[in-house]
């Protein structure tokens, strides 16, 4: 015992430093005993919110009424489906009856591009689980169409969006030039100033700079046909085709 209040009596000071330093080592504890106490609160109230909203039924996001929204019916899942799908249809349509949009966003219709061939693969595959008339889905035939329509409308995203940035940069000095030359026959074409010979002239010009460039449909060129048809006599304006979604 004496050795020890003699180590005490010429060190005393030791005390006030390692005292400090105890002090805030504690403090330190304590603040995150207390953040960690703070983060568990949050887990249990996140827990128990989820806990209270039986599986199957969506929150109506109002609150104070305590009321709940039924999900939707596979009937009205299905629904929304094909919504999705015919206007997903509907944006590919845009540009395969528009040579205009053809030649300025070229990727689109361009099979050496990647990123085209994975949109036009997702869009078969959706197509061929779209269910045909009254037909009515199992829940995981549903759950397969309707991931098929999610990945097509992603891959046509990721398409479009590269398609309108990088434009002709893919193609050959000679093969933008040629692009060019259609885009302007193709102004002339539909110019309404521009004479009837000159607009059928400019139309078979567009045809063959385009020919063996671009995988343009006869849809589009019907639809260019009618287009200059219509300007030239108006009293000539056939039927739009129907096309199927």
């Amino acid at each position: 015992m004496q050795p020890i209040l003699d180590f005490i009596g010429h060190y005393w000071w030791l005390v006030f430093v390692f005292g400090g330093v105890g002090a805030g080592w504690a403090r330190r504890m304590s603040q995150i005993g207390e953040k960690r106490h703070q983060r568990r609160l949050e887990i249990e109230r996140i827990r128990a919110g989820n806990a209270g909203t039986p599986p199957g039924v969506e929150s109506s996001g109002d609150a104070s009424d305590g009321q709940q929204k039924p999900a939707p019916s596979p009937a009205q899942d299905l629904a929304r489906l094909l919504a999705d799908h015919d206007s997903l249809n509907a944006r590919w349509l845009d540009y395969e009856l528009d040579v205009a949009k053809m030649i300025d966003f070229p990727g689109m219709s361009d099979v050496r591009e990647p990123l085209t061939v994975e949109y036009l693969k997702a869009k078969r595959r959706a197509d061929s689980l779209r269910p045909v008339g009254q037909e009515e889905l199992s829940r995981e035939d549903l759950d397969v169409y309707r991931e098929a329509v999610l990945a097509y409308g992603h891959a046509f995203d990721v398409a479009e969006r590269n398609a309108q940035r990088v434009k002709d940069a893919a193609f050959s000095a000679e093969e933008r030039e040629r692009l060019s030359r259609a885009r302007q026959l193709l102004n002339i074409a539909v110019d309404p100033g521009s004479t009837a010979p000159e607009r059928q002239a400019a139309y078979r010009r567009v045809r063959k700079e385009l020919d063996g460039l671009l995988a343009v449909p006869q849809t589009a060129f019907s639809a260019l046909e009618r287009q200059i048809a219509a300007a030239l006599d108006p009293s000539r304006r056939p039927a739009p085709e129907e096309h199927p979604g």
